[in-house]
């Protein structure tokens, strides 16, 4: 018997703007990656059919509140308006927000050295506070583009000064473009834990959901699936 009852499926969201190695989408379609892999797990183990949505970052936290999906991993309650409204999961993993340049440039390691530069930026997205402050007050300047890849693109034309991003999808992409120019930075600009939040149309208890992700955290398997995603990289060169 099915732990949904009456529901047939769990819709697990995501966004296409995470990149791998956490999802890649072709077509609207999720076919691979981090998300792919726990979602999968997941369904195993809860007897439940799994549906991956994807979902514009600009949609996501009203499709949760709404029941659109039930769920979307890669996610912070500082980049949600209303946090206190989901519930959020135990910590699966730390990611952090960090500085990628051209290797032909003096090397920025914090916000002061950002004063006055023009830094690619993730339309929608919450940075630490002392650059949102910087942002507002234009001291440094916010170029918002539609993903990771136009972003690289364009720092390597010399369209942009800096990029910031989350560090395992930069390392990934620049990986995967092994010819550019292009270093991320070794310091962080912050750290923070990556978490799944659930909506309130959630068709599972959520403690049972939480007792699952941590499971799989305290087992090693989490891990595992991110190591999972380089070592197909390293293969598919």
């Amino acid at each position: 018997m099915s732990v949904l009852c009456s529901a047939d499926e769990l819709r697990w969201g995501y966004s296409p703007s995470n990149g791998m190695p956490y999802v890649e989408s072709i077509d609207h379609e999720l076919t691979r990656g981090f998300v792919h892999d726990l979602g999968e797990r997941v369904g195993q183990l809860l007897n439940v059919d799994v549906r991956f949505v994807e979902m514009p970052d600009k949609r996501i936290e009203a499709s949760l509140q709404q029941g659109g999906i039930h769920l979307l991993c890669i996610n912070n309650p500082q980049w949600m308006s209303a946090p206190q409204k989901l519930h959020w999961s135990p910590s699966l993993f730390d990611e952090e927000d960090v500085l990628a340049q051209r290797t032909d440039t003096p090397i920025l390691r914090d916000i002061d050295t950002l004063r006055g530069r023009t830094l690619g930026t993730s339309l929608g997205y919450v940075y630490p506070q002392p650059l949102m402050d910087a942002f507002a007050g234009g001291t440094i300047h916010r170029n918002d583009v539609r993903n990771l890849e136009t972003r690289l693109h364009m720092l390597q034309h010399g369209r942009l000064d800096a990029i910031v991003d989350m560090r395992r999808p930069l390392e990934f992409l620049l990986a995967e473009h092994a010819g550019l120019a292009i270093a991320v930075n070794r310091g962080a600009l912050q750290r923070y834990s990556i978490y799944c939040s659930y909506g309130p149309a959630l068709p599972i208890p959520a403690v049972r959901l939480d007792t699952v992700l941590q499971q799989l955290v305290d087992d090693g398997s989490i891990q595992r699936m991110l190591a999972n995603q380089s070592r197909w990289l390293r293969q598919r060169r």
